[in-house]
Formats: structure tokens, C-alpha cells, sequence
């Protein structure tokens, strides 16, 4: 059996600073100083600006001219043009994938909601398994491009979930809408797992632009 090769130094310092901007821990819109991250992580500046050139590309930091690197800044805006092009590009997906999934699909899709239901609500645990939900239900789409676009909203989206995860989600049962969702994917229901799916998006964002304003206001 051969052994996968180890990570490179840039790929872990990719690993870890992605993290750290996912988490909130480098808040939107600070400067990314080279030197400073290289010793943060323990490296030389050359793994760091390579780590810093590819996240620029996902999104998740702006290269400025002549002047470095900052993290990407958070606005309602930009948030809500997040969410339209997330609902627009997951429902094409989760329609393909509803097409194109087997019975291991469906499988991988009940275990991911049982196990998201048993999870304590708003850990790094619920969040994890939470993703995973929501990728077991486009897991099948045969699209490998448009699953990697996916990811990229996926987790840009996590990243607005981390500065506001303070507030609550008020009269809301996740739970029932997780549900439902799946429910109407393993029933083969292209056109209401999709408009389940958008809803669902829809409310999240509602709770997290209320978030985000007080956090701006704060």
C-alpha cells in the first residue's frame, strides 16, 4: 500500500490560515501582513504569500495593489449576493444530483441527517456535520465543477456564520427544515427539494443580516 505523499509547508499554511479566515479569527477587511502570519505559523514569508495568492482566488482574501493582502471584507451586501447565487447554483446541483443518486446516495443522506439531529446545537461539532448534510444531498451530482463551486459558496457562506454566531435562530426548528428537505430529495422531487433548499437559505439569511447589522452597529 502506498502512502499519500505528506502536506507541503505552503499546503499547511493554506490549510491553516483558511481556517483561521473561515473561524473569524482574521476579521474581514484586516491587513494580512507576510511577516506577521510567518510568524504566526511558524514559516517563511514564501509558503505564506503562496498560501495568500490561492485564497485570493476562493474569495476569501483580496490581493491589493502595490500594498499586500487583506481578508475579505463582510458586508450585508455582499452577504445577500452570496445567497442568491448559493440558492441559483445548489439548486441546479441538488436537481442533478436528485437525478443521478443511487441507493449508497440515499443512504449517506439519512445517515448525515441522523447524525446532524443527535449533535448539540451551534458547536464546531453541529457545524461540521451540518455541512456535511448539505453536501451528502449534491454528492451525486456528476458535475465535479459545479460541486467545486458549490464548496467555494459553501464555505464563504460558513465564514459569515462564524461573526455571527453569537445571536440564536428565534422561532425556527432547523431540524423540521433539514427534514424536509431530504425527505422531498429521497421522494425524487426535484422542483420542491430545490424550493425547500432556497427557503431554507433564504431563512438563515434573514437571521444573519440581523446579525450582521447589530455586529456593525456594535
Amino acid at each position: 500500500m502506498v502512502e499519500p505523499p505528506p502536506d507541503t509547508l505552503a499546503t499547511q499554511i493554506h490549510r491553516r490560515l483558511r481556517q483561521d479566515l473561515l473561524d473569524g479569527v482574521l476579521a474581514p477587511g484586516v491587513k494580512l501582513k507576510v511577516h506577521d502570519l510567518a510568524a504566526r505559523y511558524g514559516a517563511g514569508p514564501s509558503p505564506v504569500r503562496e498560501a495568500l495568492a490561492s485564497l485570493s482566488s476562493e474569495g476569501l482574501v483580496e490581493r491589493l495593489d502595490q500594498r499586500g493582502f487583506r481578508a475579505a471584507p463582510a458586508s450585508v451586501e455582499a452577504f445577500d449576493e452570496l445567497v442568491r447565487a448559493r440558492c441559483w447554483v445548489e439548486e441546479v446541483a441538488l436537481r442533478e444530483s436528485i437525478l443521478a443518486g443511487d441507493a449508497a446516495w440515499e443512504e449517506a443522506i439519512v445517515v448525515a441527517r441522523f447524525r446532524l439531529d443527535r449533535a448539540a446545537r451551534d458547536g464546531p461539532e453541529w457545524e461540521a456535520l451540518h455541512s456535511a448534510f448539505h453536501a451528502s444531498l449534491l454528492a451525486a451530482c456528476p458535475s465535479p465543477t459545479l460541486l467545486g463551486f458549490c464548496d467555494t459558496l459553501r464555505d464563504r457562506a460558513a465564514r459569515y456564520r462564524a461573526l455571527a454566531r453569537a445571536a440564536a435562530y428565534p422561532g425556527r426548528d432547523v431540524a423540521a427544515e433539514h427534514a424536509a428537505i431530504a425527505e422531498a430529495a429521497l421522494a425524487r422531487r426535484p422542483r420542491d427539494a430545490g424550493a425547500l433548499l432556497a427557503e431554507h437559505y433564504r431563512a438563515t439569511a434573514g437571521w444573519l443580516r440581523a446579525a450582521l447589522a447589530r455586529r456593525k452597529a456594535a
